[in-house]
């Protein structure tokens, strides 16, 4: 004896099937959104109060799950696009300015050169330095946000910089030959 749900899926899994080809191409993908619906019907049936429903009900819920890979397909290809095309692009900038960084270090005053060099390339934490060095952590810190805005006015004083909001570089360009890039 078949079970409701087999039933109802019997009656109406081709003329669903139809409608979500109507809207999308790829017939896998149209078999996965079916199992979608057919796992939807199942999981729910028993909560339909109107059996004359069923029909706009499954149609309902396929509109819905058809809207879902539809969100689900924009999203990846937004992030996919997004992730590849900021990556290759913050390669090749950083790859552009890492000979450029050194120079710029080396040009600033010791006590802002040795606070970057520690706690920016050699990861040393900020307070484990400022105890080595026998300074309060604010006076570290202090060093180290100044050494970090000398080295960016360095920049910018031979290159034109556009950063985001974190400060990471989006766009460099050289306004002129910089005797250090």
């Amino acid at each position: 004896m078949k079970t409701r749900s087999e039933i109802v899926w019997l009656e109406y899994h081709l003329e669903i099937n139809r409608f979500v080809l109507s809207k999308i191409k790829d017939k896998d993908e149209v078999n996965d959104i079916m199992q979608d619906i057919f796992i939807k019907m199942y999981s729910n049936l028993n909560k339909l109060k109107d059996e004359e429903k069923i029909r706009s009900w499954l149609y309902q819920i396929a509109r819905n799950t058809i809207h879902d890979y539809f969100r689900k397909q924009k999203l990846s290809s937004n992030s996919e696009e997004h992730v590849l095309s900021s990556d290759s692009e913050n390669r090749n900038i950083n790859e552009k300015f890492s000979a450029c960084v050194q120079p710029h270090i080396n040009k600033l005053p010791s006590i802002y050169k040795e606070a970057l060099i520690k706690v920016e390339l050699q990861n040393c934490s900020q307070l484990q330095l400022a105890r080595e060095l026998n300074i309060s952590y604010s006076a570290l810190k202090s060093r180290v946000q100044r050494g970090r805005e000398l080295l960016k006015s360095y920049f910018k004083a031979c290159c034109n910089i556009s950063t985001d909001k974190y400060g990471n570089i989006l766009e460099a360009e050289e306004k002129h030959k910089c005797s250090m890039c």
